[in-house]
């Protein structure tokens, strides 16, 4: 928890978006509160009701951020089978996805929480890039933590992920 309201810009007024949030997960739903994003309601607490909500809203913002949280808790239950399941859940609703025809894609997380160890790592991180009209391709065919790691972004640092986004929505000024 926080003690106080910390003075932090929105996103909005640092990247020039309008953004919103999709998360079940208290804590989640008050970070995303707190840069600004808007918080938008689920109907059920479920993956399916997650698409649905971002179907539902998709012409009033310019930029989503949908978190599923059950990766990481049956990962800190070291639950591997049940988190596969839900990876597997989230892998089908893509489709779902790119029907809205978004300019980019990316997937990634917060932290590494590996089933083995029950609990939050120092892992790399892995992080998918989807930009069908500025992206250029690497040769992987698989998403995953060592995948990832030989892939056309190499192992970089998470802030510099939001630069890539914008760059490749075409909302980057050019120097």
């Amino acid at each position: 928890g926080i003690a106080k309201h910390p003075t932090i810009p929105s996103m909005g007024e640092v990247f020039g978006i309008k953004p919103a949030a999709i998360a079940t997960y208290p804590m989640y739903r008050g970070l995303a509160s707190l840069v600004g994003m808007s918080i938008l309601k689920n109907k059920e607490e479920t993956i399916a009701s997650e698409f649905s909500t971002l179907e539902e809203n998709w012409s009033l913002y310019d930029f989503f951020y949908l978190h599923i949280k059950k990766t990481d808790s049956y990962g800190e239950d070291g639950n591997y089978e049940s988190k596969k399941k839900i990876i597997e859940e989230v892998d089908a609703k893509i489709p779902r996805l790119l029907a809205l025809k978004p300019s980019v894609i990316v997937v990634t997380c917060d932290h590494s929480t590996p089933a083995k160890m029950k609990a939050h790592s120092w892992h790399p991180c892995p992080v998918l890039l989807w930009a069908p009209e500025t992206c250029q391709p690497d040769n992987n065919t698989k998403f995953g933590e060592r995948i990832c790691m030989n892939g056309g972004l190499g192992i970089m640092h998470h802030t510099e992920i939001m630069p890539l986004m914008l760059a490749h929505a075409l909302k980057l000024q050019k120097y």
